[in-house]
């Protein structure tokens, strides 16, 4: 069986015991190599981040313990350049906590609203746009806060001159009423 899995798999299946092919994965033993093991204790661990599981042989009765980790999928995020870069939480919450300099918004906040920006965006696919993840950043704060709203909305748009800031003060106004 061994033989059929691709290289990096089988070097994982001989280093630690387990390799994972259409959702199966197998452990053997780490003493005699059996494929027969039963799970006697499951914890979640690592913040939960993981499973842990202690196994226990059944030829043997060797005891072992397992980590299941979830692996995600990478979010790409699409530069108005067409370049293609991962997607990067802290980068949101610096250019957030930049915008809220001074103001009353909690740290606490703004990665909150970091969170849900990247699970929103991992909720459209794999590639997203900077303008959809601008939006969704300016979705969120024009609830916390109109004026670290305006701020980011200047850097996020570009802003030149003061009349970008009254009409996007207008498009606040307008939203606020409805």
């Amino acid at each position: 069986m061994v033989a059929q899995l691709p290289q990096v798999k089988k070097f994982f299946y001989r280093r630690f015991g387990f390799a994972q092919v259409s959702n199966v994965v197998w452990v053997k033993c780490v003493s005699c190599s059996c494929e027969d093991t039963k799970v006697i204790d499951s914890r979640v661990s690592e913040e939960g981040s993981s499973i842990r599981r202690r196994r226990s042989c059944l030829k043997c009765g060797y005891r072992f313990t397992t980590y299941e980790r979830l692996e995600e999928v990478p979010l790409y995020v699409v530069k108005r350049t067409g370049e293609k870069q991962l997607f990067d939480r802290a980068k949101i919450i610096s250019g957030l906590q930049s915008a809220a300099k001074g103001r009353p918004v909690e740290d606490s906040v703004l990665i909150e609203i970091a969170e849900r920006v990247e699970d929103d965006m991992r909720l459209t696919g794999n590639d997203v746009t900077s303008n959809q993840v601008g939006h969704a950043v300016l979705n969120q704060l024009r609830s916390i806060d109109e004026v670290t709203y305006m701020r980011f909305a200047s850097v996020y748009k570009n802003f030149d001159a003061a009349a970008d800031f009254k009409r996007e003060l207008a498009l606040l106004e307008k939203e606020a009423r409805n």
